[in-house]
């Protein structure tokens, strides 16, 4: 694939996961990078293209969800972190990409996808960062998998 350089991103292989996005110069902590734009579904239409293998697709209400898998979403390129240098952020029904670092030139900018427990182990991470729980979750739920497991006891 050819590189995709819009405003702050740029698109590249990444070490993540197949393409990744790129600081395309230095972007500073709390700076809006990029909007994760798409087309606005119902949740309906929404669980029936994850159904169907869409991992494009971000909650912005109880009634909708964005699909960001068109073309012109360069934000789509952005991969999971369990140690993340952004975030997304919901603002008034729209979507941005915001540092939460200071992020240098070249970069490959992050954030967590936040899901759930719900079917985790179908999502392994391979983000690499030394604080990966080696699935794409949410870190609110990550002591649920750092919690030891119950020991036998033997009798």
């Amino acid at each position: 694939m050819e590189k995709i350089t819009t405003g702050a991103v740029e698109v590249r292989a990444s070490g993540i996961e197949g393409q990744g996005g790129f600081a395309a110069a230095h972007i500073k902590k709390g700076d809006c990078l990029i909007e994760y734009i798409g087309e606005r579904i119902s949740k309906e239409e929404s669980a029936r293209r994850c159904s169907l293998g869409n991992n494009y697709i971000f909650h912005i209400s109880e009634r909708f969800d964005l699909d960001g898998s068109v073309e012109e979403n360069v934000a789509r390129f952005i991969n999971h972190s369990c140690s993340p240098n952004a975030e997304a952020e919901l603002d008034d029904g729209r979507i941005w990409i915001v540092a939460l670092h200071d992020i240098a030139p070249g970069e490959e900018i992050t954030f967590n996808y936040g899901y759930d427990l719900e079917d985790y182990r179908d999502h392994p991470c391979s983000c690499g960062a030394p604080n990966c729980v080696g699935f794409i979750l949410a870190e609110e739920h990550w002591d649920a998998l750092l919690e030891p497991a119950e020991t036998p006891v033997s009798g």
